[in-house]
Formats: structure tokens, C-alpha cells, sequence
């Protein structure tokens, strides 16, 4: 059994989607990429107090549609202004067609909303 929570099974998270789950009391934001790879990060930008699920999927970056700054899935860091810190990234694993985060392992160096 993969680490973690199960979340959802794979096929809930469609093309360039976004689903906000609560992992271990923490909103995780679960991604599917513009290649079709899955991602999860904190659920909440950095920059003010909006849910990044509710954003826009563009490559591999979320949107925030609260002033449209972006991070990147793998890395967290922002690519757009105005956020400056990085959201965390948690580990997500595919086991069994089910999508599982582990919010005790996070995978970069975010500390602010992890």
C-alpha cells in the first residue's frame, strides 16, 4: 500500500484539472498536468489566502485566479509575480488506479503552507 491517504481514484482528475482535498487536516491541491502527469501542492496560495484548485491548469503550472500568479507542479516555486514563495509540493503516488498523498513528505523546500 502506497504512504499516505487515499484521495480519489485516477480517472476523477481530468485533463488539465485541479481537486482540492484535505490530506491530514492540510488542503492539498491534486493535478493533472498539460502531459498528463499528477501532482499535488498546497491547496492555498502563497501570495494571499485563495484556493489554488480553483485556478487554471497551463502546462505544468497552476494559475491562482486571485491576482494570476503561477507555480510550478514539480518545483513549487512561482513563475509569475506578485507570489515570491514557494507553495510545497507533497508526495503523490498511483497505486492500484487509486491517487494517494502523503503530506508528511514534502517534496521541496516550502515551508510556508506546508
Amino acid at each position: 500500500m502506497a504512504a499516505g491517504q487515499r484521495v480519489c481514484a485516477v480517472a476523477e482528475i481530468g485533463a488539465e484539472e485541479a481537486k482540492r482535498f484535505t490530506v491530514d487536516g492540510i488542503d492539498v491541491a491534486v493535478v493533472r498536468a498539460s502531459d498528463g502527469s499528477l501532482h499535488a501542492v498546497n491547496d492555498i496560495c502563497s501570495h494571499e489566502e485563495v484556493s489554488l484548485s480553483d485556478g487554471f491548469v497551463e502546462g505544468c503550472a497552476l494559475e491562482c485566479i486571485g491576482h494570476g500568479s503561477a507555480f510550478d507542479l514539480v518545483t513549487g516555486e512561482p513563475n509569475v509575480l506578485p507570489a515570491t514563495a514557494p507553495v510545497a509540493v507533497y508526495a503523490l503516488a498511483v497505486e492500484d488506479d487509486s491517487v494517494w498523498v502523503d503530506t508528511a513528505t514534502v517534496l521541496n523546500s516550502a515551508s510556508l503552507n506546508s
